[in-house]
C-alpha cells in the first residue's frame, strides 16, 4: 500500500491517535479490494481471516434468523473498521456483509490483530470505542423493536441512514448508496408490504421521496417528529 498517503487516513477513527510511521507501518501490512454493490465481502460463519477499513462505499450487515428470514443489523460508511471479530473474542464472523454500493477496502490477517492492539495503543483504544459504539446502537434497536410503532421504526431507519450518509441535494437529503424498500423493511422489523405503503404516503405529504433504488427524505425535521425524538 505504498501509494496510500499515510495523511489521508490519519483523521479515522482507527489511527487518529497514532504517529504517521506508525499509520505506515499498519499500512505496509494492508491489501486492497474493490467490490461490486450487491458482493458479499465475508459470509456469517465463515473463518475470520482478515479484518477491514472501509475506504468509500458502505457495507450492510446482516442476521439470517434460525426462521431463515435476513435481518439488516448495520450499515457500515466509509471511514470504519468492519469483521473484526477478534475484538468480539471470535475467530468466525458474526454475521455476512455485503457491498451496499460499489466499495473499495484495506484488509488485513486476523493473525496480526494481537499485534496491532499491543503496539499501537491508540489503534486499540480507537477500535473498541467503535465497538462500544455499535453495541450501543444494536440496543437502540432491540429497545425500537419492542416499544416503538412501525411507523416510529422506520423513520428512525431512515434518519440513521441520512446521519451516516446523507449527501445534500436539490431537493433534501439523499441517502447515499442504493437502498430498496425491503431493505428498509429488513432494517424495521416490519413487511414490504408496511413500508411501501408508509413510503408512499410519506411521498403524498412531502417528507420523502423515491425511485430507482434513492430515497430522499425531503422534510427531515418531519421524520424526526414521526420517530419520536
Amino acid at each position: 500500500m505504498q501509494s496510500l498517503d499515510e495523511s489521508l487516513l490519519a483523521p479515522l477513527p482507527p489511527f487518529s491517535q497514532l504517529e504517521r510511521t506508525q499509520i505506515r507501518e499498519i499500512l505496509d501490512q494492508a491489501s486492497s479490494k474493490r467490490l461490486d454493490a450487491g458482493v458479499a465481502v465475508f459470509e456469517e460463519g465463515a473463518s475470520a481471516e482478515r479484518f477491514f477499513l472501509l475506504l468509500d462505499g458502505t457495507v450492510r450487515v446482516i442476521k439470517i434468523t434460525p426462521e431463515g428470514d435476513q435481518v439488516t443489523s448495520l450499515h457500515i460508511p466509509a471511514g470504519q473498521l468492519f469483521g473484526i471479530a477478534p475484538a468480539l473474542g471470535r475467530d468466525t464472523y458474526p454475521a455476512t456483509a455485503i457491498a451496499a454500493s460499489e466499495v473499495l477496502f484495506l484488509s488485513w490477517p486476523a493473525s496480526v490483530w494481537g499485534k496491532f492492539v499491543a503496539d499501537y495503543p491508540g489503534f486499540a483504544s480507537e477500535t473498541y470505542k467503535t465497538v462500544g459504539t455499535r453495541l450501543q446502537e444494536m440496543h437502540s434497536r432491540i429497545v425500537e423493536m419492542s416499544t416503538q410503532h412501525v411507523e416510529q421504526r422506520i423513520a428512525r431507519a431512515l434518519l440513521r441512514l441520512v446521519n451516516q450518509s446523507g449527501k445534500r441535494v436539490g431537493d433534501g437529503i439523499e441517502i447515499d448508496f442504493p437502498i430498496t424498500r425491503q431493505d428498509v423493511s429488513e432494517m424495521s422489523g416490519t413487511t414490504l408490504h408496511t413500508v411501501s405503503r408508509l413510503l408512499s404516503a410519506w411521498e403524498k405529504n412531502g417528507l420523502v421521496s423515491s425511485k430507482r433504488k434513492k430515497i430522499v427524505v425531503t422534510d427531515p425535521h418531519r421524520l424526526v417528529v414521526l420517530g419520536g425524538a
